[in-house]
C-alpha cells in the first residue's frame, strides 16, 4: 500500500524550516510516543546537523510504558539528544522543557541572550497543545484533525526563550511501508486519505501478535481468531456491523478498531520497538538494492538495443 498525503503547505513548511534553522540554537521535536520512529522526520536530522535536540515523546499515556523506556534509552544514545515523555493529562510536566532548554544551552541566560528554539512535529501529534501550555495562553489552534497549523509563528516564552513554531509536516517519501501504516493507525494522516479496512487489517495482525491479552479483555473473547480478517469479522459480528444483506461491514468495524486504539480503550499499546525498526530498515535496504539492480539492468539492455539499432 502506498500512502501519499503531502499537502502544498507541508512542502512550504519544509523550505521554511531549512531557511530558519541556521539561526536556531536548538530544536524541539514532538514525537508520538506510540511510534517514535515513524513520527520522526528523517529530513530534520540531516538539516539540524549538530544542534542540540529535545525529543518529546508525547501522548505517553497512550503508549506502552516499557516500549517508551526502550525508545528513550535508544534515542539518548546520541549525545546531542535528550528526551522527555509527556502527556496532556499532566500539563505541569511540560514546564520541564524550559528547564532542559537552559541545560542544553548553558551560560546563555547569564549572558542575557535569548534561546532561540524551533518546534517541529508531524500532524496531530499534540504540538499546538504543548505550545499553549508553555506559553500559558491559547496561541496555537488545536483539534483532532491533522494539519491545522499552516503558518510559521514566533512565540515569546518565559525564561528568555523564543519559540519558532512550524506547521505539522510529513515528508514526500516514507522510509518503509510500515511507517505509512503506523502513521495512519495513529491518526497522523487524514482518514479521507486512507483505506480504513487495509489499515485496520495491518493493525489487527500486529495486535494479535503483540497484545493478544488486550484484545481478549477489551472485546470479551475467550479464544482469539487466527488471522486479522477473522478478528475483524468476529468484532463486526459482536458489534453489529452488518450490511443490509447480513454481511460484515468491513469499513464500519475497521473504523471502530482504529477509534478504540486511538482512544486507548484497547489499552496503552505501542506500535514499534527499536529492534523492530532496525529489521524493517534492513529489509527495505535489500528491496531498494534489488530495485536499483533491476533498473541498472534495464538501462544496460536499452543501451545495447540502441547501439545495435544504430549499427
Amino acid at each position: 500500500m502506498s500512502i501519499n498525503w503531502f499537502p502544498g503547505h507541508m512542502h512550504k513548511a519544509g523550505k521554511d524550516i531549512q531557511q530558519i534553522l541556521p539561526t536556531i540554537d536548538l530544536v524541539i521535536e514532538v514525537l508520538d510516543a506510540r511510534i517514535p520512529f515513524s513520527s520522526e522526520n528523517p529530513l530534520l536530522a540531516s538539516l539540524r546537523g549538530d544542534k542540540p535536540c529535545i525529543k518529546i515523546l508525547n501522548k505517553c499515556d497512550l503508549a506502552d510504558p516499557e516500549y517508551t523506556n526502550q525508545w528513550q534509552h535508544h534515542l539518548e544514545s546520541n549525545k546531542q539528544i535528550k528526551t522527555l515523555a509527556l502527556n496532556h493529562q499532566q500539563p505541569e510536566q511540560f514546564k520541564s522543557i524550559l528547564t532542559l532548554c537552559h541545560k542544553l544551552m548553558p551560560g546563555r541566560h547569564q549572558a542575557g541572550k535569548q534561546i532561540k528554539a524551533m518546534i517541529v512535529g508531524i500532524p496531530n501529534v499534540g504540538k499546538s497543545t504543548l505550545i499553549n501550555i508553555l506559553a500559558g495562553r491559547r496561541i496555537a489552534k488545536t483539534g483532532n484533525e491533522p494539519a491545522i497549523t499552516k503558518m510559521q509563528q514566533r512565540i515569546q516564552l518565559p525564561d528568555d526563550i523564543v519559540l519558532f513554531d512550524t506547521p505539522g509536516m510529513l515528508w514526500p517519501k516514507l522510509t518503509t511501508q510500515h511507517v505509512g501504516y503506523r502513521l495512519a493507525i495513529s491518526g497522523a494522516i487524514k482518514d479521507t486519505a486512507i483505506d480504513h479496512s487495509e489499515i485496520a487489517l495491518y493493525a489487527a495482525e500486529y495486535f494479535l501478535n503483540a497484545y493478544p491479552k488486550h484484545l481478549k479483555h477489551r472485546f470479551e473473547l475467550d479464544i482469539l481468531p487466527g488471522s486479522a480478517v477473522e478478528l475483524l469479522e468476529t468484532l463486526g459480528s459482536h458489534r453489529g456491523c452488518l450490511t443490509a444483506k447480513g454481511r460484515i461491514d468491513l469499513d464500519k468495524v475497521s473504523k471502530i478498531l482504529l477509534l478504540e486504539y486511538r482512544s486507548a480503550k484497547i489499552g496503552t499499546l505501542s506500535l514499534e520497538l527499536p529492534e523492530m525498526v532496525d529489521r524493517e530498515l534492513s529489509e527495505q535496504a535489500l528491496i531498494d538494492q534489488k530495485k536499483a539492480e533491476k533498473k541498472a539492468q534495464r538501462r544496460k539492455r536499452n543501451r545495447s538495443v540502441q547501439q545495435t539499432e544504430s549499427q
